[in-house]
Formats: structure tokens, C-alpha cells, sequence
């Protein structure tokens, strides 16, 4: 079925409206293009209404998150509920600041979402409504593992069925769930972590292929997670040993571009609880 995901994506080249991380969004707009997707990154209240009604999806990223982008998330985020159109939030650093985890409770409060897609540390935060980050990252207390990876399993479908929404964890362990599956996927390499914004691309072609297979956005959303895992993998393989974080960087996108369906089938490594 991911194969298809992926096929869909190339087929149908969903357009996404991003309002996004400043640090990042020159990688988000260049892994939609890599995935099959076309990106549009517009943040500012004036035009956001018009941007999103345009578009097939809609991308929130709280990652460099300001007072002047907070109407527009929302204006944009209740256009595309109005519209019927998929949106994604990712609350970076919710609990690391008062002003990102109440921003991230309120586009919780004031927008249905498709998917959400963060760590667990963030996740744990909105099903609570405050919590801790190290920063951007975990908080190691709330590492996943193969020891608690059933019980987290259970708190991620729980707060799935709870919100609606299908709900990506991504960590050592990647979980996407809704209220009644998860998908556990064990794709990825440790060196995805020394690159800014890994995430913050995931997000963006997460909604990309929610948004062109609407029809099952579950497995779509788990298929997303997976590809970028197995690209990570690929990069990887491809480093030599004068290449650093800036060339992993660069070879995950060209993963992604190069990445075949049959390729996604045969490297994929999940489960299912």
C-alpha cells in the first residue's frame, strides 16, 4: 500500500500551502518538489485565505513562531476546515515556552487537523496541555523503545480517537496512529538527528501525501514517515568519508526525488498494533 501512497503523490502533485519554520523552509519547499509535490510558503494575514483556498493542503510549523504569524495560522487553518482540505500541524517545542505550547492549544482548540506530527515530548504536551522539551527535541525521559513501545502505543491511539486525527511520532521509533491502528516503523539513521529540520521536511511532504490520498490518510501519513526513514538510510549509504551533515542533507532530498515505490515496499520496516 505505501507504494501506492507514493505513486499517488507523483500522479496527482498536490499543491501545499506551508506557513513554516524560517530555519527550514527553503528544505520543506525543496522535499515537496523531491516527492512530487509543489509548495507554496506564505505566512502573512493579508493573503494566507486566498493561498490556502488555492491549494490542495495545508502545512502549519510552529517552529520560528511569532505574534505576527499566529492570526495567520489560524485564519488559514479555518479556511482550509471551510474548504475540506487536510491540514497538518507540527507543534515544535510545544512545552519548551508558555507562548508555543498556548499557541499549539489553541490551533488545537480553534482547527480540526488531519494529522499532527511531532516527538513524543510535544504529543505528551497537547494530550496534557503543558509539558517539557529540550528545546526542539525529546525530553529523554520520554524516549521510545521497544520496552514501552506498546504502552506509548496505546497513549497515541487514545489521543487520536480523542482529537480525531491521525497522529505521527517520530523518534528512534516512529508511530503513526489513529484511534484504532498504529503502524510502527523502524526505518531511519541516527544521523537524521544532526540536521536541522528533518522534521520540519517530514511535516511538509507528510501533508502532501495525506493530501493526495485523502482516502486513507492513515496509511498515507505512515507511508510519508517510512520514505523519509528509508532516505535517511539511503543518504547514509551514499556518504563518503569526506562528506559531513551538510551532504546527508542533500542526499536525503535526492533520495526522496529518486525514491521508486518498489524500493519503499522492499526496505520498509514496520508493524502494525
Amino acid at each position: 500500500m505505501f507504494k501506492e501512497m507514493l505513486e499517488n503523490v507523483r500522479e496527482r502533485c498536490p499543491l501545499i500551502h506551508n506557513i513554516t519554520n524560517y530555519v527550514t523552509v527553503n528544505d520543506c519547499a525543496n522535499i515537496l518538489l523531491a516527492c512530487g509535490g509543489s509548495p507554496i510558503m506564505s505566512d502573512d494575514i493579508g493573503e494566507v485565505e486566498d493561498i490556502t483556498s488555492i491549494c490542495g493542503g495545508l502545512n502549519i510549523n510552529i517552529g520560528t513562531l511569532n505574534s505576527r504569524t499566529i492570526p495567520a495560522m489560524l485564519a488559514a487553518g479555518k479556511k482550509a476546515n471551510e474548504l475540506g482540505h487536510p491540514v497538518l500541524l507540527d507543534p515544535v517545542g510545544a512545552g519548551a515556552s508558555a507562548l508555543r505550547t498556548d499557541t499549539a492549544l489553541k490551533l488545537l482548540d480553534e482547527v480540526k487537523f488531519t494529522v499532527i506530527r511531532g516527538n513524543i515530548s510535544e504529543i505528551k504536551t497537547l494530550a496534557a496541555g503543558s509539558g517539557t522539551t529540550k528545546g526542539v527535541d525529546a525530553d529523554s525521559a520520554d524516549r521510545v523503545d521497544e520496552e514501552n513501545l506498546e504502552r506509548v502505543c496505546d497513549f497515541v491511539k487514545s489521543f487520536a480517537a480523542k482529537i480525531g486525527a491521525v497522529i505521527a511520532v517520530t523518534g528512534a521509533i516512529d508511530i503513526v496512529a489513529d484511534g484504532e491502528k498504529a503502524y510502527c516503523i523502524f526505518n531511519g539513521h541516527p544521523m537524521m538527528s544532526c540536521v536541522t529540520g528533518t522534521g520540519c521536511q517530514l511535516s511538509a511532504m507528510t501533508a502532501a501525501y495525506v493530501t493526495a490520498n485523502p482516502e486513507n490518510v492513515l496509511e498515507a501519513a505512515a507511508a510519508a514517515v517510512c520514505v523519509m526513514g528509508v532516505c535517511g538510510e539511503i543518504a547514509h549509504e551514499r556518504l563518503s568519508e569526506r562528506d559531513g551533515n551538510s551532504s546527508y542533507r542533500n542526499y536525503i532530498i535526492d533520495a526522496v526525488y529518486n525514491l521508486s515505490g518498489g524500493i519503499l515496499e522492499k526496505r520498509a520496516r514496520y508493524k502494525v498494533l
